[in-house]
């Protein structure tokens, strides 16, 4: 199943029509770096065939950072009761490219997703380093950052990222009042 794709100009302008619902689908520590005004943050790892009742006589426009996640979530989403469902060709990013309005916030933290690809990548090359400077035993902490990350992939849960979510940076995530789903 696939999602019928609808560009962002469009999209827009049925918006201040009253016609369709934006929903964001990503997760609050991506939306609160950029957010869409008009949508509602209906996060995809939550995401409620019962969100929006309200509102299942219009048409459904979900987007994402760039269309994978949503994509590939359109079976749950194609359930969810609207009249129709679309998906924001190119998510955010080509919201953006089309000079439609997006509010930034740039004292916001980098994503955790980001966070946790950082990190790991950082001590893969701190594994190498002290391998080749110190003793060849620190290859340990290079493998246990990969097998971290395929553990996370295979799993659907990263350690790693639980763990950066109560950094004391990421504090203000948890505070995101976003989240707007109407019983």
């Amino acid at each position: 199943m696939t999602l019928r794709k609808i560009d962002p100009k469009t999209a827009h302008d049925g918006i201040h029509d009253g016609k369709p619902v934006l929903i964001d689908g990503r997760e609050p520590d991506e939306d609160i770096k950029e957010l869409t005004p008009e949508a509602h943050l209906v996060p995809l790892s939550g995401f409620n065939t019962e969100d929006f009742r309200k509102e299942h006589e219009k048409i459904a426009v979900i987007h994402g950072m760039s269309g994978g996640r949503t994509g590939a979530s359109a079976p749950r989403i194609l359930q969810t009761g609207y009249r129709d469902v679309h998906q924001l060709d190119g998510g955010i990013e080509a919201w953006q490219r089309a000079g439609l309005p997006v509010n930034e916030n740039a004292k916001a933290p980098i994503s955790i997703m980001g966070q946790v690809e950082i990190t790991a990548g950082l001590l893969i090359l701190l594994g190498v380093v002290l391998l080749v400077a110190v003793n060849p035993w620190f290859i340990v902490l290079s493998a246990v950052a990969g097998v971290g990350a395929a553990q996370a992939e295979i799993t659907g849960t990263c350690m790693m990222a639980l763990i950066l979510k109560h950094m004391p940076w990421n504090r203000v995530i948890s505070g995101h009042q976003r989240i707007a789903a109407t019983a």
